[in-house]
């Protein structure tokens, strides 16, 4: 009789996760981009199944092979089978290309909710994915090279096997040393011409991730200045590329995925844009990679309030159902507004990439700054409250949240932690004034619901006014709640726009999570978590 288990949430597992997530359903068709294929992964995800992979592939990290058995320097990483199921189901459905091999209205939200889905339950394997999905823009530069490498791309087959010739391909990217991630100029890796029409890099790389890729960009100094480097792990002729991976790194989270430190010697390298211009190349990759930390962000919010949610659901104390005490209620609905809010602005973001005209251009290089810095930043502190919520449980490696605790600071810190994110939004500012345009009028459609939001409006456009280097985490911070704001007073329910308005920009605004009014309709945004 003391061994009875009782008064324990049931396994949350065989529910469709797409279905049951109405705020990103709602963005979504809100936006264009419904398609049969992601209540087919919501269901895929939300299995017990596909949740033990996840957990297996978390349990047993990737491991170092650098010699085979005879001696051979082979650099290659070994990957518990439940990974390889994981990242082969995502890339079977498209989360790292579809919208760039099958283009059209929507696509882009589409496979932005796509990502989001599988990123939820794993998101250690979206890094790959993501690079991959990130590296088509850039390898459109030179013509011959993206006619060699994007029908590989674009392929839905997943071979691990390093291999040439080869159908499919996932790319990683290389930019960091160890003088300095963020100062890229000041990298020291040399590529000098080969006399063949391909280069030679030498070299130290600080943090490569998934070095188990087939190819990657490079950045390295050419005799013309930093240049971009197309560098595949197999060359043509089927040799091994010079590709030393030194170690892994151990890290606090994002424990399934590999991240290195390498080194290059000679390595064979195609030159992708022009000599001198590898920033201007490299950073239409960064552009997508920083929207996808915003996806990232928010689906692992969303992983975060969902299990809160099911654990006070089906857990009882002092005569009660937790979540029917009025202060659990407050902690849910809060939660809940904030997964709300980056769900929203991260599928209004991607539906800017599937518009290519001047205005979307505009804004989208402005707005995936902001959000990358606010959903971002705002990721570690939601997993933990989420985690709270479970009690002793959560704090444990049985239950999910321990690890999305670990997982959510790589997003903030992955394509430019906070300081550098918040300065390229001030130099976006100056260099390309027309950005701000677009975003104030996507923030101007909001005006005149809200009097709180109408405040915060008038209080951002004179903080962008006279913003200094100083201040540029204040004009971030509220471009950022503001372009949420907007989104949510425009398309999300009354009920979550009167919240998240309330609980973010007015004037009794607490600190913490479940400070809220208890005049909101809090049952029924906890309802929609």
């Amino acid at each position: 009789m003391t061994h009875e288990v009782f008064n324990q949430a049931p396994p949350r597992a065989g529910l469709n996760e797409y279905l049951i997530n109405p705020a990103m359903v709602e963005a979504v068709e809100r936006f264009g981009g419904s398609r049969p294929g992601l209540a087919e992964v919501g269901e895929l995800v939300g299995t017990a199944g596909f949740q033990r992979d996840a957990e297996l592939a978390n349990v047993h990290p990737p491991v170092l092979a650098s010699h085979d058995r005879w001696g051979n320097r082979v650099d290659e990483v070994e990957f518990h089978p439940a990974y390889h199921r994981v990242i082969g189901a995502a890339i079977e459905h498209g989360a790292h290309t579809a919208c760039w091999s099958a283009p059209g209205p929507g696509a882009h939200v589409a496979r932005a909710a796509t990502f989001m889905l599988f990123a939820q339950i794993e998101p250690g394997h979206a890094c790959p994915v993501s690079m991959t999905h990130a590296v088509v823009p850039s390898l459109r530069f030179t013509p011959g090279l993206a006619e060699e490498w994007l029908p590989r791309v674009y392929s839905r087959d997943y071979d691990p096997v390093l291999a040439e010739p080869k159908a499919s391909a996932l790319f990683g990217m290389a930019m960091t040393e160890k003088q300095g991630g963020s100062d890229v100029r000041a990298n020291t890796t040399r590529a000098v011409p080969a006399g063949d029409g391909t280069w030679r890099l030498t070299g130290h790389k600080w943090f490569c991730s998934a070095p188990q890729s087939d190819a990657f960009l490079v950045l390295a100094q050419a005799p013309g200045g930093l240049s971009c480097f197309l560098v595949p792990r197999v060359l043509p002729d089927s040799g091994r590329n010079v590709f030393r991976i030194q170690r892994l790194k151990d890290k606090l989270g994002n424990r399934s995925n590999a991240s290195s430190e390498i080194e290059l010697d000679g390595t064979a390298g195609w030159l992708l844009g022009e000599e001198g211009r590898g920033v201007r190349t490299i950073i239409e990759m960064v552009a997508q990679t920083r929207l996808d930390c915003v996806l990232g962000s928010a689906a692992g919010m969303r992983q975060s309030v969902a299990e809160a949610a099911w654990h006070v659901r089906h857990r009882s104390a002092f005569g009660s159902v937790l979540i029917d005490a009025p202060a659990m209620t407050a902690v849910i609905a809060d939660l809940q507004l904030e997964a709300e809010a980056a769900t929203w602005l991260g599928v209004r973001l991607a539906a800017a990439y599937d518009d290519d005209g001047a205005e979307s251009v505009a804004f989208r290089r402005l707005a995936t700054a902001v959000g990358k810095y606010w959903v971002c930043k705002r990721g570690p502190n939601h997993a933990y409250e989420a985690l709270e919520c479970l009690g002793g449980n959560g704090y444990t490696e049985s239950f999910p949240l321990a690890r999305r605790y670990r997982e959510q600071p790589v997003m903030a810190v992955w394509e430019g932690s906070g300081n550098v994110i918040a300065l390229d939004v001030l130099r976006a500012m100056s260099r390309e004034p027309d950005s701000v345009q677009a975003v104030d009028a996507e923030i101007a459609s909001a005006l005149g619901v809200y009097p709180e939001f109408d405040a915060h409006v008038a209080a951002t456009r004179a903080l962008i006014g006279s913003a200094t280097a100083g201040s540029a985490r204040r004009v971030v911070e509220a471009l950022a709640l503001a372009l949420q704001g907007a989104v949510l007073i425009k398309e999300a329910p009354s009920v979550v726009a009167d919240g998240f308005v309330a609980a973010r920009l007015g004037a009794g605004r607490g600190l913490e999570y479940g400070a809220l009014d208890p005049g909101l309709p809090l049952a029924a945004i906890a309802a929609r978590a």
